[in-house]
């Protein structure tokens, strides 16, 4: 279109805006009955995993990567979550070869777990 001495580009349709992608978020039917950190899987990985945890309340909960010195390597949870089931992928592509521990607190709840990555 031309309009006021300047050129506007306009969608025809909406396909002109390319794919659009929907994310869908699983989770359980119901609510569950207690704090869960699950094992990820798959344990060894390379160079992503999936970590699954549920809480039973709306809770602010944190999840976080450590190394083996304990330094904190990566925060993928943080901030007040719904009640549910919640899966989540971690990418650990940037990561070194080695062992990993993912530790998630909420509320009074508290978890850590190991994971290997293999490159």
């Amino acid at each position: 279109h031309f309009s006021g001495g300047e050129y506007k580009i306009v969608p025809r349709t909406n396909a002109d805006f390319g794919t659009i992608t929907s994310v869908e978020l699983s989770r359980t039917s119901g609510i569950p009955n207690e704090f869960a950190l699950a094992q990820n899987y798959p344990n060894p990985f390379n160079p992503s995993t999936t970590i699954k945890f549920q809480l039973p309340v709306s809770q602010f909960a944190t999840l976080k990567v450590y190394n083996l010195l304990g330094q904190e390597m990566e925060t993928l949870v943080s901030g007040v979550q719904d009640a549910g089931e919640y899966t989540l992928r971690f990418d650990a592509s940037r990561f070194t070869s080695g062992v990993y521990f993912y530790r998630m607190q909420a509320g009074q709840f508290t978890q850590t777990k190991k994971m290997i990555l293999v490159k």
